[in-house]
């Protein structure tokens, strides 16, 4: 019994505390998302800490560093050149207490790209 609740507790951990690294793509083709980064904070979907150590990449608030290699990616992006051509709109931030989710409902689960 204590095995089980164990196990379960650590698979709730791992999937809370999983990074987000990620991966700058070449081509659109390449990339799970495509993203904008806005010049204003009011008109982010999100806004973006890039962590200066891998692990600090944890949770979904916005916590990102970028990989060297794709194979190191959680997930993939591709910077488009127009608003229109995006899955998601980012503004980076340079504090971390002041990365998140501002519309929540455009929150994208980003563990489903591993």
């Amino acid at each position: 019994m204590k095995k089980t609740l164990l196990n379960i507790v650590c698979i709730l951990f791992a999937s809370v505390c999983f990074g987000q690294k990620t991966f700058k793509a070449k081509n659109q083709s390449e990339a799970n998302i495509k993203l904008y980064v806005v010049k204003y904070e009011s008109q982010a979907d999100l806004k973006v800490y890039r962590v200066p150590f891998i692990s600090n990449a944890i949770g979904n608030q916005g916590y990102w560093y970028e990989v060297r290699y794709e194979s190191q990616a959680d997930f993939t992006v591709y910077y488009v050149d127009y608003e229109s051509q995006a899955d998601l709109k980012i503004f980076y931030v340079n504090h971390s207490s002041q990365s998140g989710w501002i519309k929540e409902d455009k929150k994208i689960d980003f563990y489903q790209f591993k």
